[in-house]
C-alpha cells in the first residue's frame, strides 16, 4: 500500500518533494513565459501572436467541438474567435488572466453562430438547485470513442461545462468568469451535466 506523502521515507520523501518543486517551477515559468508572449502581442509582434495561437490552437478546437452541434465545423468559429483576440488583445490589462479571458471570446463566436439552436436555449432552463455529489462519481469510460459520442449527445451547456472542469481544469471561478454565470451555477450545471452523461453511458451498455 502506498504511503502518503507525509510518511515516506526520507531519501523517497527527498525525491518526490523535488519532483513536486519541479514541476512546479515548470508550470510557473511557463505562465511567466506566456505572459511575456501576451505583452509581446500588444506590442504587435506577430510571431509572439502565432506562438499563442500555438499554444491554444488544439485545446481551444477541442472546447469549440463541444459547443457546436457535432455536425458542424469549428473552423468558422476558431477563425472568428483568433480574429476577435488579435483586435481585443491589446485592451487586456492583467496578461495572466489571458487563458479566462480567451475562453469567453471563443464562446462568443460560437453562440454568436448556434443562437437560434435549441439546445443552447436550454442553458437558461436549467435547475439552479442541486443535490450533494461528488465529482468522483464521474462515469470514466474506458472506451474513449463510447465517452465522446455520450459527449456528443448532450446539450451544448453539459457539453462546455464538462470540457471546462475536466478536460480544462478550470476552477469554479473561472468557469464562472467564461460561462457567464455564478459559482453557484457552475457546480449544478456540473452537477446535471454528470447525471446526464452517465445516464448516456448507461444506455450505451
Amino acid at each position: 500500500m502506498w504511503a502518503i506523502p507525509g510518511e515516506l521515507p526520507g531519501a523517497i520523501a527527498r525525491q518526490y518533494g523535488g519532483y513536486l518543486m519541479n514541476a512546479r517551477f515548470k508550470e510557473k515559468a511557463g505562465q511567466i513565459y506566456e505572459q511575456v508572449l501576451v505583452l509581446r502581442c500588444q506590442t504587435g509582434d506577430d510571431a509572439a501572436f502565432a506562438e499563442l495561437l500555438g499554444r491554444y490552437e488544439k485545446r481551444l478546437g477541442h472546447y469549440v467541438r463541444r459547443l457546436l452541434h457535432p455536425a458542424e465545423s469549428p473552423e468558422d468559429v476558431l477563425q472568428d474567435t483568433w480574429l476577435a483576440v488579435y483586435r481585443k488583445l491589446p485592451e487586456l490589462r492583467d496578461v495572466g488572466s489571458f487563458k479566462v479571458w480567451l475562453y469567453p471570446v471563443a464562446r462568443n463566436a460560437a453562440v454568436t453562430r448556434m443562437r437560434r439552436r435549441r439546445d443552447w436555449a436550454e442553458l437558461a432552463q436549467e435547475p439552479q438547485t442541486m443535490a450533494e455529489s461528488s465529482e468522483h462519481t464521474v462515469v470514466l469510460a474506458e472506451d474513449i470513442a463510447r465517452l465522446h459520442a455520450a459527449l456528443d449527445r448532450l446539450s451544448a451547456g453539459h457539453r462546455e461545462a464538462l470540457t471546462l472542469r475536466f478536460l480544462e481544469e478550470m476552477s469554479y471561478e473561472d468557469i464562472a468568469c467564461v460561462v457567464g454565470c455564478s459559482v453557484g451555477t457552475v457546480r449544478s450545471r456540473l452537477h446535471y451535466a454528470r447525471q446526464s452523461l452517465e445516464r448516456e453511458l448507461r444506455g450505451q451498455s
